[in-house]
């Protein structure tokens, strides 16, 4: 069930309609164990959206050319941070960075997330759990910067096949990496809510 507590919604950048896609709403919620859930519930018209099938849950580059869910997690105060999609396969993919679309290659070792996904008739809901090792190294008083994302995918439209949403679109094209579209905040542990994008 998706969580009705703290729900933000995503909005699609205005260089790409979204006409089949009524809504994406958004949850994130750093856990006392250190653990990162986060979930997505889209809405619209699952016959005209192209969802990817069930598959072996393995990394895989590439999935954000198809629809898929992506958090975007950096630490207050730094440049680096880390990039993970979630396919409704099932398949998923992280990435971490020194900066602005700088890839980190001495940072290639992640765990797999666990990712479960669920297609109703008009809703796509897909939660995934990031485990604090796969984190952004943090001390014990940061404050995670948070974008989180969607591509989605559809068939039979005129206006282009892809719609890229976001919390915030601080560019003229879709550009998820732009540190200020990390636009919520989530507190040290110790505090008791997160706080809402502007």
């Amino acid at each position: 069930m998706f969580p009705s507590e703290f729900t933000l919604t995503l909005r699609p950048h205005p260089a790409t309609p979204a006409p089949v896609v009524r809504s994406i709403d958004v949850h994130a919620v750093l856990r006392a164990d250190g653990h990162l859930d986060l979930a997505w519930c889209l809405r619209g018209d699952m016959v005209r959206l192209l969802i990817p099938e069930p598959r072996t849950p393995d990394c895989t580059d590439g999935l954000w050319e198809h629809t898929c869910f992506e958090a975007f997690v950096g630490v207050t105060g730094d440049s680096a941070y880390r990039e993970f999609n979630f396919s409704p396969s099932g398949q998923w993919a992280s990435y971490a960075f020194s900066g602005y679309r700088q890839r980190d290659e001495a940072v290639r070792c992640f765990s797999a997330p666990q990712i479960v996904a669920r297609r109703f008739a008009g809703r796509l809901e897909i939660e995934a759990v990031v485990a604090p090792a796969d984190l952004p190294p943090m001390v014990a008083a940061a404050t995670l910067e948070v974008g989180l994302a969607a591509v989605v995918e559809a068939a039979d439209t005129v206006d282009g096949c892809h719609s890229y949403w976001a919390l915030r679109h601080p560019a003229p094209l879709p550009d998820f990496h732009r540190r200020d579209g990390f636009a919520l905040e989530l507190p040290p542990r110790s505090s008791s809510s997160p706080s809402s994008p502007a």
